[in-house]
């Protein structure tokens, strides 16, 4: 995400955070579980694996386990995609406060290499 964002040219001013925490997620060291946190503090991104159970960001996302596997299963320019974010937003699977574009355009790049790996 970090590399991807330097990339996308992020400009110097830009002060954003991301949180994404599973739900029914792993409990990781240091009081974290699993999830990440991603922000960008005057245009240098950072990035952390695991999340602190009440953490948020500008743009906080909650998400099963299973929804996030089968998200990850999808590319992004796949309609599937958007149909299953769909369903997992109204089951209440995946839930995302705050604007994810507030982030910038780079980040549908990051998304389809994620799949990537996962298949």
């Amino acid at each position: 995400m970090c590399e991807a964002a330097l990339r996308g040219g992020v400009a110097p001013d830009t002060n954003v955070s991301l949180v994404e925490r599973y739900m029914d997620g792993v409990t990781l060291s240091e009081g974290l579980v699993q999830g990440l946190r991603f922000e960008i503090v005057d245009g240098v991104p950072s990035f952390r694996a695991g999340a602190r159970p009440d953490e948020r960001g500008d743009i906080t996302i909650e998400i099963t386990t299973a929804a996030a596997k089968s998200l990850n299963l999808l590319l992004s320019a796949d309609p599937a995609y958007a149909t299953a974010a769909d369903h997992f937003m109204r089951s209440g699977d995946m839930r995302v406060d705050g604007d994810p574009s507030t982030l910038g355009t780079w980040l549908k790049y990051v998304h389809d290499p994620i799949v990537a790996r996962t298949v």
